[in-house]
């Protein structure tokens, strides 16, 4: 059955090509909708089939190369196409399969009538394509094909309404945004890999990672691999210092901003090191450096999210902070707990995407939540499904959220530093305060909208997605269910055999005989978790004079954190400006209009001075031309008499 993974990866790119120049030809948005989501949907059955013949075989049969053709032979360079289906793949390939086909049947409601349905669902299809090539991938050099192709689909879908307006141009100046700060950690990431196969002389994972199981932690060179391959996990996963393409994503149809933010193209990264376990294991000083970017920017850009007053943009530095949870895991070394919540936040994330998407459907594309308000009423799936997966990503017990959240704060504490935990918590508390404030003012209190909006709920095409992924909010967390509560943690030991060469090189720290620590761990993060949640509803529903008060009190640190602490500014001020004032005035005006133009428009001009001058000496009188031709004649006998 796991032959059959080539098929997996190949129907969306069927779907694309169908769509994209077959079917686009028809007009027929129940055809192209039917076609892009059938290609996914198939795809998840296949994977599901793969998964149940693996659940069910012996551990050492559930890891196979599938080849399909050498691709290049070039020197000692030798890379075939092949997919690599052990655990930690067809987990991923499950989730953006399965996530990814509710997205493309939510998208057949909300971009209905929309000029370009057969162009949106094709390049859906690709972005399902790329992705898989990216989870799939059995070397390196196929693994950034997937990376780079994934790239460009969300240039393709971010900038998908290219002539709208948005707060900070249009849609294609956010689109470039996007590929731009992408490529930057891109750099990183073929600096990593012309290093590993300097290194290793290969870039199949079958021949690196069994070469580095062997090299000692702290090796010099494995620190430096992994720095560069964490460079271009911060860009592709919106890390600090890579994380501003991220919310100016948002100026995509929203179910791009889903797909973007919760299955796909922004857990590239976090797939990329647990996949990489085992270099990341031997270079301590790196396990560091992720842990501590993690961390930082979970806090970080939750801090942001608690003045924000677009829906997905507040949604959007959820992302970037849970992400950087998903990062800490791996910074400690519980590669297995970053998935899980991986997992976990492409439910919940979805979820809260594709519900705020029927918000704005409804408000006639209204997205200040400052301009809502009273919805719960007009809009009642979407408010409870709405309401699972916010509790869901506070950590409330017993949603799936709760569990992979808590996993990974109880190992940032058992296996890193009490530091990395409070800071967790920290942004744990601000998750859930600034989440249900988005709850609050877009549900719940008075109408605040203005003109004629009449809400309603979403069709359902729509809705039914909504429902299955707050199902999976709700209960996706018991493949995680820790020993202390009575679970078996089936995630962990599924995905153990993939992380068994770089546990064996950590330095891991023996947890508590008794469960005692985790339990109260686990009470402060509920606690903490609860108490934003109750003081959110009660200053936006019960005493909003507060947060008008506080906003003014604390104007100073109210606009730094609405302003974003002017991180673009200062990056256009420091980066953008310069680079392209140089570009310009140095590149433009000096050397491509100075230089190179300058010396073939210089060239012209001295042909043109030495033809004028030889054209003086075409007179048309014969007698001159004669006296030349004499004088010629005795300078070159002269020439032979005296040389």
């Amino acid at each position: 059955m796991h032959k059959l993974i080539g098929l997996v990866v190949l129907l969306p790119f069927l779907g694309f090509v169908v769509n994209g120049l077959l079917v686009r030809k028809l007009k027929s948005e129940a055809l192209v909708g039917t076609i892009g989501s059938a290609t996914v949907g198939f795809s998840f059955l296949l994977s599901a089939l793969i998964f149940l013949e693996m659940l069910h075989s012996p551990v050492e049969e559930c890891s196979h190369v599938v080849e399909y053709f050498r691709w290049i032979a070039a020197g000692s360079l030798d890379v075939s196409f092949a997919y690599q289906v052990d655990q930690l793949s067809i987990v991923m390939a499950l989730i953006v399969t399965g996530v990814g086909f509710l997205i493309h049947v939510y998208s057949i409601g909300y971009m209905h009538k929309d000029p370009g349905f057969w162009r949106f669902f094709a390049y859906l299809n690709l972005f399902i394509f790329a992705m898989l090539t990216l989870v799939l991938a059995e070397n390196f050099l196929l693994l950034f094909l997937g990376w780079e192709a994934v790239g460009l689909c969300s240039y393709l879908l971010i900038g998908f309404w290219h002539d709208r307006k948005f707060d900070k141009g249009t849609t294609s100046d956010a689109a470039k945004k996007a590929f731009i700060v992408n490529r930057v950690g891109d750099v990183g990431f073929l600096l990593g890999m012309f290093l590993i196969f300097k290194t290793f002389g290969s870039l199949n994972f079958s021949h690196v990672f069994p070469q580095a199981s062997a090299l000692s932690p702290g090796n010099v060179t494995a620190t430096w691999i992994t720095l560069l391959l964490f460079l271009g996990a911060v860009g592709k996963s919106a890390q600090i210092p890579l994380y501003v393409w991220l919310p100016d994503a948002m100026a995509g149809p929203t179910p791009v901003s889903a797909l973007i933010h919760a299955a796909t193209m922004v857990t590239a990264g976090v797939y990329m090191v647990a996949r990489c376990s085992v270099l990341y294991a031997i270079a301590p000083a790196t396990m560091l450096v992720v842990a501590l970017v993690g961390v930082v920017t979970a806090l970080y850009a939750a801090s942001i999210g608690l003045v924000q007053n677009d829906i997905k943009k507040i949604l959007a530095y959820s992302t970037i902070s849970q992400l950087g949870y998903m990062f800490l895991a791996a910074g400690v070394g519980a590669f297995s707990a970053g998935i899980f919540h991986l997992m976990t936040h492409a439910f919940f994330k979805a979820l809260l995407f594709l519900g705020a998407g029927a918000v704005i459907h409804a408000m006639g594309g209204e997205q200040n939540i400052q301009k809502m308000g009273g919805l719960r009423s007009a809009m009642p799936v979407t408010y409870k499904t709405f309401v699972v997966a916010a509790l869901a990503i506070s950590g409330i017990f017993p949603l799936s959220g709760f569990f992979s959240k808590d996993e990974i704060l109880w190992k940032a504490f058992d296996q890193g530093s009490a530091l990395f935990y409070l800071l967790g918590v920290g942004g744990a508390a601000l998750t859930a305060f600034y989440i249900f404030r988005l709850v609050s003012l877009v549900f719940e209190g008075e109408k605040r909208w203005e003109g004629e909006i009449h809400p309603h709920e979403a069709p359902r095409v729509m809705t039914i997605p909504l429902t299955i992924l707050a199902i999976l909010s709700a209960f996706g967390g018991v493949v995680g269910i820790p020993p202390s509560l009575g679970g078996q943690n089936a995630l962990e030991h599924w995905l153990a055999p993939v992380f068994e060469a770089a546990h064996s090189k950590l330095t891991l720290f023996p947890s508590a005989e008794t469960h005692l620590h985790e339990y109260l761990l686990m009470a402060v993060s509920l606690a903490v978790a609860m108490s934003g949640i109750v003081l959110a509803r009660h200053v936006y529903l019960k005493r909003r004079e507060i947060a008008g008060r506080l906003a003014s009190r604390w104007r100073g640190l109210y606009q730094l954190l609405l302003d974003k602490y002017y991180v673009d500014e200062i990056y256009d001020a420091a980066i953008v400006t310069p680079v392209v004032k140089g570009s310009d005035r140095l590149l433009w005006a000096g050397f491509d209009i100075g230089l190179i133009d300058g010396a073939v428009n210089g060239t012209a001009r001295l042909i043109g001075v030495i033809s004028r001058l030889i054209r003086r000496v075409q007179t048309g009188i014969v007698q001159g031309y004669a006296v030349i031709f004499v004088a010629g004649i005795l300078l070159i006998l002269g020439w032979l008499i005296f040389s």
